[in-house]
């Protein structure tokens, strides 16, 4: 789950607020990470049309209680769900309800729970049944683009390096980054510094040292980068009505690259979701 102006909560903007943890930490992330994208498995099966996506939300928050854990989203800043649904062009934060799936719809499920005082964050684009191809490439170029720029993480690169890369491959698919939301710090507090930016240049922000934890998260849009929030206060849309898609990992920096908590332990980290 990524934050709206999240620099005015919590100054993410500067670096002397980054926690660096240290190595026994990374065994607690890891097995948040895994619980978390283990939760989108257990979804993964009843995305599907007919669906609403309140069906959705509540496999989530069973699955989540059956396992000792806590919803972190659930009554965060007020907000009323387990999971973030965000289908078609809501960009995100999109809250589950009675509103039922379609053939051809895409949808992003975003899921952040608390096992033993430690978050994992985890989102995942479903198309529902056939969807068209634009859409597809929409999905792919997504995907490619959060893995390109986790790939970028190592001591002594940068936010910036990440944004880079996240905005090199969603070009050349002519897709647009959005602009207002961001990835973040996370460890024992749900949002923390730094602001994770899906934009360059590289070498800009601060500089990533072993013992990070943050997300990546990239929202691509076929249209224009712009975005508007609605009355509910949290479900972000294109303003242009173009489709959107995100994806998400918690990473942290090791000792020579970078680990990603929240690898789907069953192999449903990209689209299409072999049964």
């Amino acid at each position: 789950m990524t934050d709206l102006d999240v620099s005015a909560d919590h100054g993410f903007h500067d670096p002397r607020h980054i926690n660096v943890h240290p190595s026994e930490a990374f065994a607690g992330m890891r097995a948040a990470g895994r619980l978390a994208a283990e939760c989108l498995d257990a979804v993964t099966p009843h995305v599907a049309p007919g669906v609403t996506t309140d069906a959705l939300d509540k496999v989530a928050y069973d699955f989540i209680l059956d396992h000792d854990a806590v919803p972190a989203c659930l009554n965060y800043r007020g907000y009323p769900k387990t999971v973030c649904t965000s289908v078609n062009h809501v960009v995100c934060h999109g809250i589950p309800g009675p509103k039922t799936l379609k053939d051809g719809d895409i949808v992003n499920v975003d899921v952040t729970l608390i096992l033993d005082g430690w978050h994992g964050d985890t989102s995942r684009m479903y198309p529902v049944g056939e969807i068209r191809k634009r859409a597809e490439i929409l999905i792919d170029t997504t995907f490619e683009a959060m893995m390109a720029g986790i790939a970028k993480v190592k001591p002594g690169a940068t936010i910036g390096d990440i944004g880079a890369e996240v905005e090199r491959i969603a070009h050349a698919a002519r897709c647009s980054v959005v602009e207002d939301f961001c990835g973040h710090g996370i460890g024992r507090r749900f949002h923390e510094p730094p602001n994770v930016v899906h934009l360059g240049p590289p070498g800009s922000g601060p500089k990533l040292a072993e013992g990070m934890f943050f997300t990546v998260e990239p929202m691509l849009n076929l249209g224009r980068p712009d975005v508007r929030v609605l009355a509910d206060g949290w479900t972000a849309v294109t303003r242009d009505k173009s489709l959107s898609a995100q994806f998400e990992h918690t990473v942290g920096v090791t000792a020579d690259g970078v680990e990603i908590f929240t690898l789907s332990p069953a192999g449903l980290n990209r689209p299409p979701y072999a049964a």
